[in-house]
C-alpha cells in the first residue's frame, strides 16, 4: 500500500504545483504589458475562483465516491457516478459561463474595481467566462480519473496546459509570430483555449483509458441516488472552502488596518510559505483515494492504519521543510524586498511557521482522509467554528486590540490549525467515521430495490 501511495503523491504534487504556476506565469507575462492589466485581472480571477468553487462541489464528491465503487468492486455505480458528475457540471458550467458573461459589469462594479481598469477587467472576464464550462467538465473527468490512481493523466494534461498557456500568452499578449497584440484580451483567449484543449485531451484519456462508454441502460431511470451521494459528500466540502475564504478576507481586512507594510509581509510569507504544505496536499490526496478504496471493500483497520501512517508522514515532511523555510527564509525575504521592517517581520514569522504547519499538515490530512471514509460533515462544523473564533477572533484581540500586530495574527493562525488538528486526530481515533461509508448504503438499496 506504501508503494501505492508514493505512485500517487508524485504525480499529484507536481500537479499542484504546475496549477500554481499557471497563475503565477499569467501574473508574471501581464506584469510586462501594464500594472493595471495585472490589477484588473487579479480583481476577475477572484470571481472566477468562487466559480471554481461551485464546481468542485460535485468534483468533491466524485473522487470520493468512485475511489468507495472501485473498492467495492462495483464498476457500474463507478460508471454511474461519472457520468451523473460529468452531466451535472456540464449543466452548472454553462449556467456559470452565462452569469460571467452577462453580468461581467455588474459583477466588477460590485467588486469596487476602480473606472480606468473597468475595460480591461470586463474584456478578461467576459472571454474567461464565457468559457469556464470547460474547466467545470475538466474537473469532474479528473476526479473520476484520481479515484481509479489514473493521477498521472492529469498531472501530465496540466503540464500541457501550461506549456501551450505561456506559449499562447507570449504570442497573443505581445503580438508575436505575426500576430497582433492584444494585452489583457489576448491573455484571456490563452487561458480558454489551454482550458478547451485540457477538456478534449481529459475526454480522449477518459475513453481510453478509464471508461469506455456510459451505456444508456446504467442512466435509465436516471440514477438519483448517486446524485444524492455526490451532493451529500460535495457540498459540506464546498461550504468548508468558502468559509476559508470568507475567513481569510476578514483577516485581511484586518492586516490591512496594520498598514502597508504588514499587508506586504504577509503576501510575501504567503507565497513563501505554499511551498511548505504543498507536500501535505498531495499526501493528503493521494492517501484519501487508498484509503477511499479500503474503506469500499470493507478493509476498515488497514485504513485506519494508513490514515495514520500518512499525517505521520505529512507532518514530518512539513516540519522539516518549515524549519529549512525559518534558517534561509531570510535570503528569500531579502531578494523580495529590501525593507527591513518587513524582512525582520517576516523572519519571525517563519519561526511561528515551524508550529503552524503541524496543526496544518494534520488538518490537509484529515479533511481528505475523513471525506474518503463518507464523514463529510464533521471537518465542516469543526472548521466553520474554529476557523472564525479563533483564527479571525483571536486575529482581533492579539493583533488589533492588544498591539501584537501581525506577529499576533500569525500567532492565531498557529492556534487554529492546531486546535482543528488535535479535534481531528481525536476524530480518526474515535472510529466513528467508521461506518460512514456510501457502499454499504448502496448494497441495501441494490437489494431492497
Amino acid at each position: 500500500m506504501k508503494s501505492k501511495l508514493s505512485k500517487l503523491v508524485l504525480p499529484i504534487f507536481i500537479e499542484t504545483a504546475l496549477v500554481m504556476m499557471l497563475g503565477v506565469v499569467d501574473t508574471m507575462m501581464l506584469s510586462q504589458h501594464s500594472d493595471n492589466a495585472v490589477a484588473a485581472v487579479g480583481v476577475v480571477n477572484q470571481l472566477v475562483n468562487l466559480a471554481v468553487l461551485v464546481f468542485q462541489v460535485i468534483s468533491f464528491g466524485t473522487t470520493v465516491l468512485c475511489a468507495q465503487y472501485l473498492g467495492a468492486g462495483l464498476k457500474e455505480r463507478m460508471v454511474q457516478a461519472t457520468g451523473v458528475a460529468i452531466a451535472l457540471n456540464t449543466v452548472t458550467g454553462f449556467v456559470v459561463s452565462a452569469l460571467l458573461y452577462f453580468g461581467c459589469t455588474l459583477m466588477l462594479q460590485t467588486m469596487g474595481l476602480r473606472p480606468e481598469l473597468m475595460g480591461e477587467g470586463v474584456s478578461y472576464m467576459r472571454i474567461v467566462g464565457a468559457f469556464a464550462f470547460f474547466q467545470a467538465i475538466s474537473l469532474a473527468i479528473s476526479a473520476s480519473l484520481r479515484s481509479a490512481d489514473k493521477v498521472i493523466y492529469p498531472m501530465m494534461v496540466t503540464l500541457v496546459v501550461n506549456i501551450l498557456n505561456i506559449i499562447g500568452n507570449y504570442t497573443l499578449i505581445f503580438g508575436k509570430f505575426g500576430m497582433p497584440a492584444m494585452g489583457v484580451e489576448g491573455a484571456a483567449i490563452s487561458t480558454s483555449i489551454s482550458r478547451g484543449v485540457s477538456m478534449i485531451i481529459l475526454f480522449i484519456i477518459l475513453f481510453r483509458k478509464h471508461i469506455p462508454s456510459f451505456p444508456l441502460c446504467l442512466f435509465r431511470p436516471f440514477p438519483w441516488v448517486e446524485l444524492k451521494n455526490l451532493l451529500k459528500i460535495g457540498m459540506p466540502a464546498a461550504g468548508e472552502e468558502i468559509s476559508y475564504c470568507g475567513s481569510q478576507v476578514a483577516i485581511t481586512f484586518l492586516i490591512n488596518i496594520l498598514g502597508n507594510e504588514a499587508l506586504a509581509t504577509r503576501t510575501y510569507c504567503w507565497n513563501m510559505v505554499f511551498f511548505v504544505y504543498l507536500f501535505s496536499i498531495a499526501v493528503g490526496q493521494g492517501g484519501a483515494i487508498l484509503i477511499g478504496h479500503l474503506v469500499g471493500e470493507g478493509k476498515v483497520h488497514a485504513a485506519y492504519l494508513l490514515g495514520c501512517y500518512t499525517r505521520r508522514l505529512a507532518i514530518i515532511v512539513s516540519v522539516i521543510l518549515a524549519l529549512l523555510l525559518a534558517i534561509f527564509g531570510v535570503h528569500g525575504l531579502e531578494w523580495l524586498t529590501d525593507n527591513r521592517n518587513i524582512i525582520e517581520m517576516g523572519i519571525i514569522i517563519l519561526w511561528i511557521e515551524v508550529a503552524l504547519e503541524i496543526g496544518r499538515a494534520i488538518n490537509i490530512w484529515a479533511t481528505q482522509a475523513l471525506r474518503a471514509t463518507g464523514d463529510v460533515n464533521y471537518q465542516f462544523y469543526v472548521g466553520v467554528i474554529v476557523q472564525w473564533l479563533v483564527s479571525v477572533g483571536f486575529s482581533y484581540l492579539l493583533g488589533i486590540h492588544w498591539g501584537y500586530g501581525l506577529i499576533g495574527m500569525w500567532i492565531s493562525f498557529a492556534l487554529d490549525e492546531n486546535i482543528r488538528g488535535i479535534i481531528f486526530i481525536y476524530r480518526w481515533r474515535s472510529m466513528k467515521w467508521a461506518s460512514k461509508g456510501f457502499v454499504k448504503k448502496v448494497s441495501e438499496i441494490k437489494i431492497t430495490g
